[in-house]
């Protein structure tokens, strides 16, 4: 079994909520009551979703850019 590390954003919606999104993989978001909770509910999704790639012969690309960028306002 691979083990892999990802860079995820976690943001707090005006409800309250913890969405979280996987940008390396397109469409895959998760979200819960805590962070615990969308910490968890992510690592879930991108497991099945790198499942459900693979069980078809789909290839997964994890190829993102992290940069920072400084603006002056």
């Amino acid at each position: 079994m691979n083990k892999y590390r990802f860079r995820i954003i976690v943001e707090k919606d005006e409800d309250g909520i913890y969405i979280v999104s996987f940008p390396s993989l397109k469409g895959c978001y998760s979200q819960g009551d805590t962070v615990k909770d969308a910490l968890q509910n992510i690592r879930d999704a991108i497991k099945l979703h790198i499942e459900s790639h693979k069980s078809i012969g789909e290839p997964i690309s994890f190829k993102v850019l992290v940069d920072k960028v400084e603006v002056s306002v």
